[in-house]
């Protein structure tokens, strides 16, 4: 039997290792006073790591859960994550973002459209602040 904790957490510290080498690689890192486009994604790498390994040290703790794939819960996020790619390029980011969580939550054992408007509020906001904190080009409206 897989383990479904164990998986996770081997699954998110290889996610990790394969983008902070990579991006530790290929951009330069530079220092905390003046970061460097490698600093943020190994930076987020190390967390990602640091999440995954305690993943897989509190499985060993645990009792064994067996490992299910649900296939059209894959399908529902992946294809929401085109539509949100689709209607960001298309119309804009919001109606993305709305339509991506609209369409993700039916992957979910619970419906609740009430918590998708707030989940895409809060995203629409985070989206807000990358625009106009960071100065992304976001194509937001």
């Amino acid at each position: 039997m897989i383990d479904q904790n164990l998986t996770r957490g081997i699954f998110l510290v290889l996610f990790a290792l394969i983008f902070g080498v990579t991006a530790a690689l290929n951009y330069p890192i530079g220092a905390f006073a003046h970061g460097g486009p490698g600093l943020f994604p190994v930076l987020i790498s190390i967390l990602l790591g640091l999440v995954g390994l305690a993943l897989v040290i509190r499985s060993r703790f645990e009792q064994k859960v067996p490992m299910n794939f649900k296939l059209k819960n894959i399908g529902v996020i992946i294809g929401s994550l085109c539509c949100f790619a689709f209607v960001s390029e298309h119309v804009n980011m919001i109606v993305g973002i709305v339509l991506m969580v609209f369409i993700a939550a039916i992957a979910g054992t619970n419906y609740s459209w009430m918590r998708n408007v707030k989940v895409s509020i809060a995203l629409v906001l985070i989206a807000f602040a990358f625009q106009r904190l960071l100065g992304l080009n976001l194509p937001l409206y």
